[in-house]
């Protein structure tokens, strides 16, 4: 057998062991037993969000015990046809096969990234943030760029995409707006893009060729579900009602439902503009838990927590990624160096190298800290 192909084996097998430990291969029997049990429940449906949790949980275990199984079979399938091509000489077979293994490779590596996914929140669905920041127009248009970017990656992965509140730039682009996107795994991979976004390129909305600096934000909080408690007492909120100034229709421009929570304690402020005013206040009182349960979590990461604390203005000192379209095309993280010449490619959704790339850093920090 050809040393490269031994490495491919050996890289599958390396995959497995690893799906298999953060899966807790033993246990998974049990715990789709203990889901399948749950779902039989003649009440299960009295509560159609804690349903659906539960479906999209037992769903996902269900396909992570397939995709092992279906890597693991794929190898032992596959080492025996090259032993048969060799007893046999058939050198056909034994390509054949080898193509097969270096496929196997890039499934098993795209799965035990997905078992990265194993925080407390990892499979919730998320809120998304853009704000433009100092920069007018130019950032405004960097903004509604970078929002443009998330929601063709949400639906690439077939998350849907819901806007709960929009301000209109004045001349272009947004100043700000917010998503809830629902999937699984959703705050998972994008909590990888938290930080501030930097764009080097040649204004459109210029007379001359020079180079344009501009900056955006971008927070990610998980949506809380009903097994995370987060506890906010009226004496510490402020709830405003007024017009809202972005997208909508008429209605919504001519009538006081927009809804803006104060919390005091932490400052957060969270809006919701999109609906009617009753379900605007729901909507904005999630997104404050979301951001609150989020504060919990960064005090629990070192990491994470610096990158809280440090969160700032969106402009030079803040920055986790480079998007250079002049002179030349090259997006860069600058957290993990991983970078592509395919700025298009990129801005049309194409992230998921990045968020790799993040989580296996994330993955291997945690690593040393538990060592």
């Amino acid at each position: 057998m050809r040393a490269e192909t031994q490495g491919d084996i050996e890289a599958i097998q390396k995959s497995l062991a690893l799906l298999a430990q953060r899966l807790d291969w033993e246990t998974a029997p049990h715990r789709l037993e203990e889901f399948n049990a749950l779902i039989e429940q003649p009440d299960l449906w009295n509560d159609p969000a804690k349903a659906q949790k539960l479906m999209r949980e037992r769903q996902a275990l269900i396909d992570a015990v397939n995709g092992y199984k279906l890597i693991d079979q794929g190898l032992k399938d596959n080492i025996e046809l090259i032993e048969l091509g060799e007893m046999e000489g058939e050198d056909s077979i034994i390509a054949e096969a080898e193509t097969a293994l270096k496929a196997l490779v890039e499934v098993a590596s795209q799965k035990e990234l997905e078992a990265l996914l194993n925080g407390e929140a990892d499979a919730n669905d998320t809120f998304l943030e853009i704000n433009a920041g100092a920069g007018g127009t130019e950032s405004q248009d960097w903004a509604e760029m970078l929002a443009r970017m998330f929601t063709r990656w949400a639906e690439r992965r077939g998350f849907n995409v819901e806007m709960l509140s929009e301000e209109a730039g004045q001349e272009a682009g947004i100043k700000s707006v917010a998503y809830k996107i629902s999937g699984h795994n959703a705050y998972g991979w994008l909590k990888t893009e938290s930080g501030v976004h930097r764009l080097v390129r040649i204004s459109p909305f210029g007379s001359g060729d020079k180079r344009q600096t501009s900056f955006a934000s971008v927070w990610v909080y998980p949506v809380v579900d009903d097994n995370i408690d987060i506890e906010i007492m009226d004496k510490d909120i402020r709830i405003d009602t007024y017009r809202s100034s972005g997208a909508g229709g008429q209605h919504v421009n001519k009538t006081d439902s927009a809804v803006r929570i104060t919390h005091f304690p932490s400052g957060i402020v969270v809006t919701s503009s999109m609906k009617s005013q009753h379900q605007n206040r729901e909507i904005a009182m999630n997104a404050l838990k979301a951001r609150l349960f989020q504060i919990e979590l960064d005090k629990r990461s070192a990491a994470i927590n610096e990158a809280h604390d440090a969160k700032g203005d969106a402009g030079w000192g803040n920055q986790i990624r480079s998007y250079v379209l002049q002179p030349y095309q090259m997006v860069k993280d600058l957290r993990t160096n991983f970078e592509t010449s395919d700025t298009q490619g990129v801005l049309d959704g194409d992230l998921d190298g990045f968020m790799a790339a993040t989580l296996a850093m994330n993955m291997a920090g945690k690593s040393r800290a538990d060592a």
